[in-house]
């Protein structure tokens, strides 16, 4: 395993084992909304045979189940379908059998698979048309080639077959990194990035498109959250994995300097009775294999 990916992977098996249900409420409302756009995607059930014969099961691909929130409301909504529930992370994936196994009846539980896996990696070897629905919440974010994923992805989806994902947008955390090149233009150096860099609709779009999906569709959504301080939503953010960050150390400058100002920037530029606010954009996406 690569050195990012192996990151990534201590990242929320630290996660799941402390706190990440407790603070991962956008991810909680993704999952849900992507549950919703997946019920109503398509005219035919997930497996729906071209000649009009009864749909056989579902053959569905959950990518970064985590904890299975999303795990369980496929299961709900597509009660015939067979499940594959994939991640990088061991203990999501024992943390998502749990909840299954706790919420559902047996029946439920044996009609998922979970397989320990990184997709970028495992997908290429995989058969193809083997899926008539793949979905995924919060995880395409983390894909180090999304170009050549997707394309992957396509090949894995039968004929009419959907793609469903819901990822985070470039205007997340856009308090933060204002407070961050506040924090670096007061000490006279230029911006770094803390956090990953997302990729906006029209990206997504185009890599789709490019992939060979079509009837490609999206939605856009803003969520704040309000914290106490700058510091608990940094704790909160670190509770769920998501403490990447792309900058670099600047010369001269400690992180414990540069923090200190961007905590004075956040709370001066944001702050109110309310606590500080995190914007969070959500970008939810559905296509069809041609």
């Amino acid at each position: 395993m690569n050195p990012r990916r192996e990151f990534i992977r201590k990242q929320f098996d630290r996660s799941a084992s402390s706190a990440y249900d407790d603070h991962a409420n956008v991810q909680r409302m993704m999952a849900e909304r992507l549950a919703s756009l997946v019920a109503k995607s398509s005219r035919k059930p997930p497996g729906s045979r071209p000649d009009g014969a009864s749909p056989s099961p579902a053959r569905v691909l959950e990518i970064g189940c985590g904890t299975g929130f999303l795990t369980a409301r496929l299961l709900s909504l597509l009660p015939d379908a067979a499940l594959t529930a994939l991640d990088l992370a061991p203990a999501m994936l024992e943390t998502a059998r749990r909840r299954i196994s706790a919420a559902g009846s047996a029946r439920s539980a044996e009609r998922v698979r979970f397989l320990l896996a990184d997709v970028e990696t495992w997908a290429p070897g995989a058969a193809a048309s083997s899926f008539d629905l793949i979905a995924s919440s919060a995880c395409f974010q983390w894909l180090a080639d999304p170009g050549r994923t997707i394309r992957e992805l396509r090949r894995l989806l039968a004929a009419g077959g959907q793609l469903a994902f819901a990822t985070f947008g470039p205007q997340t955390f856009a308090e933060l990194h204002a407070s961050f090149a506040a924090a670096y233009e007061s000490f006279g150096l230029p911006p770094q990035r803390h956090g990953l860099s997302f990729r906006s609709a029209e990206q997504w779009r185009r890599l789709l498109a490019e992939a060979g999906f079509a009837s490609i569709r999206h939605e856009r959504r803003l969520y704040t959250e309000r914290h106490s301080s700058v510091a608990a939503f940094l704790r909160s953010v670190k509770a769920v994995g998501a403490s990447a960050t792309e900058a670099t150390a600047s010369g001269g400058l400690s992180s414990r300097k540069l923090f200190a100002r961007m905590f004075a920037e956040y709370e001066t530029r944001y702050a109110s009775e309310a606590g500080i606010p995190a914007t969070y954009e959500v970008l939810l996406f559905r296509a069809e294999a041609r």
